[in-house]
This record gives structure tokens, sequence and C-alpha cells, in this order.
């Protein structure tokens, strides 16, 4: 009630005299949360209609009205004498109208109802084309996705949606809490941080090609002969030139001649460059793509991961975090891959492996008591609707402390099981499949789980190794319903160790370079000049950080030094230890609801074959 008091107070402030006055409209879930108490008020409600019949021989229609505030229908009542009802009561019906809140009569469901008084606006419906049926008739979630731009009228994506929005709300809030800053990183990046080079590039060649194409069709290049006569022009333009200022012509005679050589060498100039133009994607002399030539002068892709850009900003911010979308051109079809897809990736500066663990377990449970106290309503239709379990899950997990076991522990305890066959085979060094997380979480424990210290072949490069040398300081969350829910780690900040791991991961250092600037410390004795010669770089004097090994490995790499000054600049300036992780925020939808597959819970699903609206 006080944000439609202050709606009015607004309008009636306005001075735009010449525009129709602000609509101040009343939320369906702020009128059933009051119930009864605001009975007898006048109101304008708009939405759209779910069902709608007429009653009374036509004098009158029940129309069921959603907003998309609630779950919840409110109960609409219009007769006949205020809007012809055959207009109103048809499914997907929008209106706005105006009415007074009433109770409804002993025995009935609803707790309020709203009794019209006038009709404002009316978007009619053609009930044979609409595509949505009546509530009461279901269609499955995957032929919603093929109505996209309408699903979200439905119980199901419309509860999705409240649960999405509540869930990113606590994210914020979580980290704000914490003393995070949220960091934008980019979406285009020129840094494959998963190392998989499962990547949709970001180009503008082919269009570029395609504009060349059609230029050289209507206007094609100049020939050598065209080239050859402007030039001559110029040559006796600045002749003529020449014999003006021998005769000390006047000054505007003169002036006049050296515009007109001007012209033609400008005209000069424009022919030589359309000389150049080919057809095609332009390649160089080795037949391989000449970027140079794209919009950022080099390759470009849409990012896999904020991780890498987001920790540049924890060595100096401490704690920080990312949340926007990633993307992977992965060919998958299974309920659990997306190729466009939400991350939230915080980064801890001075964190070790620990500390990482601990911000993890704080998360989880802050979203999961979030739901319980924001979206009861919307997780109650899950529970009714998809998954039983739902609420209790998200009770035990908000509640009960997560198990920590070794990745080893973890092994020999999936290995003991006899009451079980898995579908992969348990041995050490394996990535555990989902079987094996949820067998973990869902029957050994019956609680959370995070599982630590990986086998070092299974994991990133930029894990911080162990002493044992055959594991890495990384971690999963693994919860009931959904296996893995957080991957996270300690970053290597050895730059040695992980040079090494770069060389045996056969990864290409250009990739990953600046990762490797927020985790070593240079010193270098008397270089200040990047562009120094690769001589005097390799015989300076360095640190025991073999700095000179990881120059090597860049000029080896056939990089230019210059574009890298400011990595160097990164480590004359000092590293930290710093921890993160990323949580697949579509994921953690899926773990919340109880939906079986990802493309249900965002709202516009992209993946292989589909890239609708």
């Amino acid at each position: 009630m006080a944000a439609d008091a202050a709606a009015v107070a607004m309008a009636a402030a306005s001075l735009c005299d010449d525009l129709e006055p602000a609509t101040v409209r009343t939320r369906i879930r702020d009128i059933l949360a009051a119930g009864a108490a605001r009975a007898g008020e006048s109101v304008v409600v708009g939405g759209w209609v779910r069902t709608g019949r007429e009653q009374g021989k036509g004098t009158f229609a029940f129309l069921e009205l959603n907003d998309g505030s609630c779950a919840t229908t409110l109960q609409v009542i219009v007769d006949a004498t205020v809007h012809p009802l055959a207009r109103l009561i048809a499914t997907g019906t929008s209106m706005l109208v105006e009415g007074t809140i009433k109770e409804p009569p002993e025995g009935t469901k609803q707790n309020v109802e709203l009794k019209v008084s006038r009709v404002l606006e009316v978007g009619e419906v053609d009930a044979a084309a609409y595509p949505l049926p009546k509530s009461k008739v279901k269609l499955t979630l995957e032929k919603l996705r093929d109505v996209v731009h309408l699903r979200s009228r439905t119980n199901t994506i419309g509860a999705v949606a409240r649960i999405r929005h509540q869930l990113a709300c606590a994210t914020h809030r979580f980290f704000d809490e914490n003393g995070f800053l949220y960091v934008h990183t980019p979406i285009i990046t020129t840094s494959d941080c998963e190392g998989a080079g499962e990547m949709f590039q970001v180009t503008t060649l082919f269009s570029q090609a395609e504009k060349t194409e059609k230029e050289l069709k209507e206007h094609p290049a100049p020939s050598d002969s065209e080239i050859e006569a402007a030039k001559v022009l110029v040559k006796e333009k600045g002749d003529a030139v020449a014999q003006l200022k021998a005769a000390k012509a006047s000054k505007q005679e003169i002036s006049a001649a050296v515009d007109v050589l001007n012209r033609a060498k400008e005209n000069v100039s424009k022919l030589e460059e359309r000389s150049k133009l080919k057809p095609g994607i332009p390649r160089r002399d080795d037949g391989s793509i000449a970027f140079e030539n794209d919009f950022f002068k080099r390759q470009a892709f849409l990012t896999v991961s904020g991780q890498l850009q987001v920790e540049t900003y924890a060595c100096a911010l401490s704690s920080v975090y990312t949340f926007g979308p990633t993307f992977r051109a992965e060919n998958s079809h299974t309920s659990r891959h997306l190729a466009e897809f939400w991350m939230v990736e915080p980064e801890i500066a001075f964190a070790n492996l620990q500390d990482d663990m601990n911000c993890a377990e704080k998360y989880v449970q802050y979203l999961c008591k979030w739901l319980l106290d924001h979206c009861r309503e919307d997780m109650e239709f899950m529970v009714k609707n998809y998954d039983k379990s739902a609420i209790e899950r998200l009770e035990l997990v908000s509640s009960t402390p997560f198990v920590r076991i070794s990745y080893t522990n973890a092994v020999e305890l999936l290995k003991n099981v006899t009451g079980k066959k898995f579908d992969n085979k348990v041995e050490w060094g394996i990535d555990l499949a989902s079987e094996h997380e949820r067998y973990l979480t869902e029957e050994i424990f019956k609680k959370p789980v995070i599982v630590y210290n990986y086998p070092k072949g299974i994991k990133a490069f930029y894990m911080k190794l162990n002493d044992d040398d055959k594991t890495v300081a990384a971690m999963d969350v693994l919860v009931p319903k959904v296996g893995e829910l957080i991957g996270g780690s300690q970053r290597e900040e050895r730059l040695d160790v992980l040079k090494q791991r770069c060389v045996v991961l056969n990864l290409k250092m250009k990739t990953f370079v600046y990762f490797i600037d927020l985790s070593i410390q240079l010193k270098l004795v008397g270089v200040n000049n990047i562009a120094t010669s690769r001589t005097l770089y390799i015989s300076s004097v360095y640190s025991v950080d073999h700095t000179n090994d990881l120059l090597d490995r860049i000029l080896d790499a056939g990089l230019p030094l210059e574009p890298y000054e400011w990595y160097l600049d990164l480590r004359r300036f000092g590293s930290v230890k710093h921890s993160g992780f990323g949580l697949g925020f579509e994921r953690m939808i899926l773990f919340a609801t109880g939906m079986e597959n990802i493309r249900d819970v965002i709202p516009f699903p992209r993946y292989p074959g589909r890239a609708d609206l």
C-alpha cells in the first residue's frame, strides 16, 4: 500500500499535462497478501486471463487473472453491462481493470475477489490460434520450448522465473554482506580459461567479406592502367602548379591549382586502396586467417568464464565476484548442457583452500535459506508438481554442516560399496561421475559433501599443486539431486610449478598469460624496458622464481614482448595467495526446484540447433 501511495503522489506532482496520466496499478500479490483487510478498497489491476467462463446465462463472467507477481490468481467478476464478455474470457487475454476488492461468499476457496466497475484496456486473443491452452490442459516442458516467447505465462516457468530472481537477489546480498565487490568481467575475451578450445568466436571478417564482395560487384577494383592514368594526371597538375609559381601568378590562382592537385592525389590514394580489395576472408601468405584485419586486430571469443579477469581485481581489492553469462560451443544435447549459461565466480585474496570451502558452504546455505524465506509459495508449487522433496532438500542443506572428505578417502568409500553397481568403474584417478557424487551425498552421508584434493591429472593447470605432487588443492561441493554444484580451488602462485603444469598439459602460454600475472612476483634487476633485447632478458640476474624461463616460453611462442609490459608490472608489484570457485547458476536452480532439464530454468535456452529470439 505504501508503494501505491507513492505512485499516486508522484503522479500528482507531475507537470507533464500533455501526457496520459501514469497508471497506478496494484499487484495481485499485495491484494492476496492483505486479504480481507483491503475489502471495500478501489484498485486498478492488470494481468492475463488464465481461465474465464460466463455464468448466469451470460450476465457475468468469472476470470482468473494473473500478473506474474505470484503464482496464485485473483478471481475477477465482470458484468456483461460493463464490457462484452466474449472479448474477455479467452485464455491469454490481457486486461487492465478498475474495481472493488470484496470478500467472497463463504465456502469459496478465494479469500478475496475483485468486482470490476470499469475495463480500462483489453488485449484480445484469438482462442483458436493461441498456442497455450487453458491451465487445466498441460503442454509438456519440451513443447513449451517451441513457444519460448510465451512460455513465461505458464505456472511452471513463472515460478522458475521468480525463484531465479530471488536466487540472484540472494547472491548479491550474500557477497555484499561479506565485503565482496561485484566486478563486471568482459563477455568478449581473448583467453580460454578452461583450455578446452570449445569457444564461440567473435569476428566481423565474414560481414566485412560480404560487404567487400558487394562493393567489388557494384564498383570493380581499378585496373593498373587506371591507377597509372591517375598518377599521370597528378604529375600534370603538379607541373601546372610549378608553372604558375614560376610565372608569379596570383595567390588565388596558385591556391586553386593546388586544390586541384590535392584532389588528384586523393583520387590516386583511393584508387590504390581499392586496388587492394580482394574477395573472401583475408589470409596471410601461409594461408592462415589474417585476424589482424578483424575488429579487435586479433582473435576474440565469447567467454567461458570470468575467473581469469576477476582475479586481476582480487589481487587489488581482496574479495570480489563476477556474475554473468558464459558460453561454450559444445555440441551436447544432454539435459545438463547449455551453450549459454550463467556463472557466479568469487575470488578471494589471502585465502587458502579451507577459506574457499568455508565461503562456498556459507554461500550455498544462504541461498537455500533465502528461498525458504522468500519463495515459499513457488517452492510449494514445485513440491506439488515436480519434486516432493524440494523443500526438505533446501531445509537439509541450509541447516546441516557439510561433510568434508578427501578425494582419496571418497574413492575408497565408493570402492567398498556392495549394494550398488556403478556404470562407471571407481578407481583412483578418475573424474567422479554424477552417479558417484550423488551416491556420496544421497546415500553414504545423506547431506552435502565437499570433496577436496583431487588428482592433478583431472583438474585445471592453475590449481595449486600439493606437496605429494599427485593432487591439487581443488574442491567440489556435492549436493543431493544434482551432484556437483560448485567447483573451486586454491590457485597456484608458484611460477616454476605453474610453468611446468602448462608444459605437461600442452597449454599455450599466450592464452593464460595474464592468469600468471597475478600468481607470481617478478624481480628484474636493471631491466626497465620491455623492448630490451632477448639476450639481455635471458642474461639478466633474476630471483629464484625462474622468470627467465617464463620469458623464454613467451618468446619461443613467437609472441611480441611489448603487449605484456602490464603483466610484468603486476609481478614487479607482488602477488598474493588466492582462491575461488564457480557456481553454475542454472544448476543451482535445478537443485532448488527439482526440475530435470536445464533448458527449462533459463529464460531463453541456447543449445545446438536452437537460439530462438
